[in-house]
């Protein structure tokens, strides 16, 4: 998954690697929303934060040439073998000012402390006219605030509004209970983007039962 300034992911990258890769459902629809915001291309599309390189096959398969960057050496250890990569932080990339036409962050804005930082390295490294395509964990329904052991129905506590890192979670064999994930509310995410200079496009939801477990939004580089 996503880079940290501690690379939490390496003491857990080996059973990541098996974790995402029989994601079944989850992963598809995480991939049906990246392919459908981000659309067919070409030129590099840097995969910011891309972890094991799960979602690699999806710009490649849109036409787009897939770069990683991530902090996890254990993770990047099974990126390799998906799509050429380098071990950097995430807010400080060595790539020249408005040089890549395409990037794209999957299932990591919760792996960094400051991913309103992320953003703004990632509009100063894209081209004018630039697309960026986020893909996250829904910030109004998954998080330490969210009790989903029901599935019926989604119960959100007062949390909602604590940005700090958490490993609190209904789920107690997941990714969050084991490297933590800080909470982006939806606010903070859109805005995020915008005080960027990212203009945002379009966005998308999607989740089991009519409850969003994801989100994701294309946005331009002005």
């Amino acid at each position: 998954m996503g880079a940290t300034s501690t690379a939490a992911y390496d003491a857990h990258a080996d059973w990541y690697e098996d974790f995402i890769s029989t994601g079944g459902d989850y992963l598809r629809r995480v991939h049906g929303t990246l392919a459908d915001l981000l659309g067919p291309g070409e030129g590099t599309c840097l995969d910011v934060c891309c972890g094991t390189g799960a979602h690699a096959s999806v710009p490649a398969g849109l036409g787009w040439t897939p770069v990683g960057v991530d902090l996890s050496g254990g993770q990047l250890r099974h990126a390799a073998g998906r799509l050429p990569v380098a071990r950097a932080d995430a807010v400080a990339l060595a790539i020249a000012d408005a040089s890549l036409p395409a990037a794209m962050c999957v299932l990591s804005s919760t792996d960094v402390p400051d991913y309103p930082a992320v953003l703004r390295e990632v509009a100063r490294v894209l081209r004018p006219g630039g697309r960026f395509v986020h893909v996250g964990v829904h910030p109004c329904f998954v998080g330490a605030f969210a009790d989903w052991s029901q599935r019926r129905s989604v119960v959100v506590d007062e949390r909602y509004g604590e940005r700090s890192r958490s490993f609190d979670s209904w789920n107690t064999s997941g990714v969050r209970v084991r490297v933590g994930a800080w909470h982006v509310p939806l606010a903070d995410l859109l805005n995020g983007a915008v005080a960027a200079g990212l203009r945002l496009v379009r966005t998308a939801e999607c989740g089991p039962g009519g409850v969003p477990d994801l989100f994701g939004f294309l946005a331009v580089k002005g």
